[in-house]
């Protein structure tokens, strides 16, 4: 007699795959387990804003998600199957319908933030208490946080021992292919039409920069990354901080919505250390550094759960931020602070949904620093319009910036955006193609529009930086105490 507790044997019960950041079809755990089961099949998308702990997407990650849902669900149907979607409160509507469907099994791949994660435990007891089986699998980091401990057992602080540890251990398994032969589908039950979410914008449309630059899905994920590993990784070391380059991977947004998986872009790079000369060795070391600060961040966020909303430093906590002008905010959200690299990289973000990592430490710095604004309202701001608004990531490269976070650079360390300009973008190439009013100009009358009137239409600096960074490091100097 089967214990009510236990797994069901009939093997007629159904195997639910719940998609989540992973909206993928190779190297996917949960669905080839789910396959090698045997059971048959279905797929669940669901969209989960409401519960608690569950950060709602911004509008540009929510443009991005529809076009990755519809690239996916198009996919599946050409293996005969159908993706169901659903939108509300995950735990029971996931409930729901494995009950519906008289589900077996549930595979699901791992999520990493407090509320998810709660998510998942409260409904991995509800099924084992009714005897569907839960299979939770590895697919979105290359080192599960728990694992990669200091030697006095804590999680890390500071990333180079962390990445150290990881490089330490085991090397991440290899990618799994798409499976082959999959068993037939489940009953069909009804999900609810992604059009009806509202995903995109309408009035007005603001997404045409999004298209011409992006093409979401694990299709547009796997040519990007083929790109990069033949042609631009052996430059990555030398030019990765040239913004006017095409030298980085732009993988980001790819890999936050798990269309590509970390363990598919590892061994890309591995496999290209291995057919190319040694020239290749330091980009490939530098890349997969990159790679790392993106485990770094999320070992911080499974550790410390409110990451974007409380000073990873508790000292910070009495940092006396001001009021912040709205006018300078709007300046700096909209390009138009006077200052040249800074406006290229906040108009580069409102059209494409993307801003080089290097315009990023130089915009945030300018916010924070220069302006003195809480790093929360620009890590907001940036989750609103980042295709890649990740929930490790963007708190972490803020507070990184801000000095409040992990690792953090010291408080002392204020980017002047224009010596940045000058040495990052020396013919100003990148400023140009976003700010267009000062496309006339020499390099030289760019860099230095800050010291005289700018061309027509172009504002003056709405701060001073010497004065700016000066009342900056006053400020932050009452903290040393903490250093």
């Amino acid at each position: 007699m089967t214990r009510p507790n236990a797994p069901r044997p009939d093997r007629e019960a159904p195997a639910l795959v719940w998609f989540r950041d992973d909206l993928r079809l190779a190297d996917n755990p949960a669905l080839s387990g789910a396959v090698a089961s045997g059971r048959p099949l279905a797929f669940l998308f669901c969209l989960d804003e409401v519960s608690e702990g569950i950060r709602p997407l911004g509008a540009a990650s929510k443009w991005w998600l529809h076009h990755s849902l519809a690239s996916l669900a198009e996919t599946i149907e050409k293996h005969g199957h159908r993706l169901i979607l659903k939108r509300g409160p995950a735990e029971g509507l996931v409930y729901d319908l494995v009950k519906e469907l008289g589900a077996g099994t549930v595979c699901w791949n791992r999520r990493y933030g407090e509320g998810e994660r709660a998510v998942d435990a409260a409904l991995k007891a509800r099924f084992k208490e009714e005897g569907v089986a839960v299979e939770s699998f590895q697919a979105s980091l290359l080192f599960e946080p728990w694992t990669v401990r200091t030697q006095s057992d804590q999680p890390f602080r500071v990333f180079t021992p962390f990445w150290r540890a990881c490089m330490g251990a085991a090397p991440p398994r290899q990618p799994l292919p798409v499976p082959r032969s999959w068993p037939s589908p489940a009953k069909a039950v009804r999900g609810e039409a992604l059009d009806d979410w509202g995903l995109l914008p309408r009035h007005p449309d603001w997404a045409g920069g999004l298209r011409e630059a992006w093409t979401p899905g694990e299709a547009g994920a796997a040519t990007r990354l083929e790109e990069f590993v033949e042609t631009r990784l052996v430059r990555y070391a030398g030019h990765r901080d040239q913004p006017a380059e095409a030298a980085t991977s732009r993988l980001s947004p790819h890999l936050r919505f798990g269309e590509v998986s970390p363990f598919q872009v590892w061994h890309a790079v591995e496999n290209r250390r291995h057919a190319s000369s040694t020239g290749a060795e330091r980009s490939i070391a530098k890349f997969q550094s990159e790679i790392g600060w993106r485990e770094f961040s999320w070992h911080l966020l499974f550790h410390k759960g409110n990451l974007a909303t409380r000073n990873f430093q508790p000292r910070f906590d009495a940092f006396p931020w001001p009021k912040a002008d709205p006018s300078a905010l709007r300046a700096w959200q909209n390009g138009r602070t006077g200052i040249p690299i800074v406006d290229a990289g906040m108009r580069e973000l409102w059209h494409t949904g993307w801003m080089h990592n290097r315009v990023r430490m130089i915009t945030a710095s300018f916010l924070t620093k220069n302006l003195l604004v809480d790093w929360r309202i620009g890590e907001a701001w940036f989750w609103d319009t980042l295709v890649d608004a990740d929930a490790a990531n963007n708190p972490a490269g803020w507070q990184w910036v801000a000095g409040s976070g992990a690792d953090a650079a010291p408080y002392f360390r204020i980017f002047n955006p224009v010596t940045q300009g000058e040495t990052h973008d020396p013919e100003a190439t990148y400023i140009r193609a976003y700010v267009e009013e000062l496309a006339g100009l020499d390099a030289s009358d760019i860099h230095t529009v800050t010291k005289h009137a700018p061309p027509a239409g172009y504002p003056r600096p709405i701060v001073d930086l010497s004065a700016s960074r000066q009342r900056a490091l006053e400020a932050f100097a009452a903290l040393r105490g903490g250093e």
